[in-house]
């Protein structure tokens, strides 16, 4: 599992913190609906869903010729925590800070 530096990095670009928003709930979800739901190219979202996995939040799985992604369920409680203070910014207070 990554640290929580590389984890942070990992949320710190815009696209991906949305995506970690849909797939935190726990379920699993096709690219398909990440593509549809933040209106991503299949390639640029790919690219943005390999920094998460690598990242260690989420782990995917080939269902023909879709790929789903769900999170990881062996994450620490510490991890855990880090991530839901992430995603309980407001994203009002995103965009003043950039």
């Amino acid at each position: 599992m990554a640290d929580a530096l590389t984890i942070l990095a990992a949320l710190a670009e815009p696209t991906r913190l949305a995506a970690v928003r849909l797939l935190w709930d726990g379920r699993e979800h096709c690219v398909c609906e990440l593509t549809r739901a933040l209106g991503a190219s299949q390639s640029r979202m790919s690219r943005h869903m390999a920094v998460l996995k690598s990242a260690g939040l989420f782990l995917d799985r080939r269902d023909a010729q879709w790929v789903r992604y769900r999170r990881a369920p062996d994450l620490s409680p510490e991890i855990v925590a880090l991530v839901d203070a992430a995603l309980a910014i407001p994203d009002t207070a995103r965009r003043t800070a950039a």
